[in-house]
């Protein structure tokens, strides 16, 4: 967030789409995140309390760096005067993500 307002301060276009570029790397560790965490869930439900505590930590900082690639979209067309066309980078796959529970014996 301080990088994409520090490129919004000095009107540095790079700056911008550096920010831009790495909403993937924020996306890929909230997956990540989110896999680790639904794991733990289901190994041992009296983790569920917490991880879901982390996992909703985890979704706000990941909607942070979606307003932060926002900001820096905004920051392409206040300096160029055309707007950023170029599909936003994203891997937060958590919306396609499952895992296979463990069926218990019979």
């Amino acid at each position: 967030l301080k990088s994409v307002l520090d490129a919004y301060t000095a009107r540095d276009l790079a700056a911008a789409h550096a920010v831009w570029e790495r909403d993937d790397e924020i996306d890929a560790m909230y997956t990540s995140l989110f896999r680790d965490l639904l794991t733990y869930m289901m190994e041992d439900p009296r983790n569920i309390t917490f991880c879901l505590h982390l996992l909703f930590c985890g979704k706000n900082l990941e909607r942070i760096g979606d307003h932060a690639t926002n900001i820096a979209e905004t920051v392409h067309y206040m300096i160029t005067g055309v707007p950023l066309t170029d599909e936003r980078p994203k891997k937060d796959l958590t919306s396609s993500t499952a895992i296979e529970y463990p069926q218990s014996p019979k």
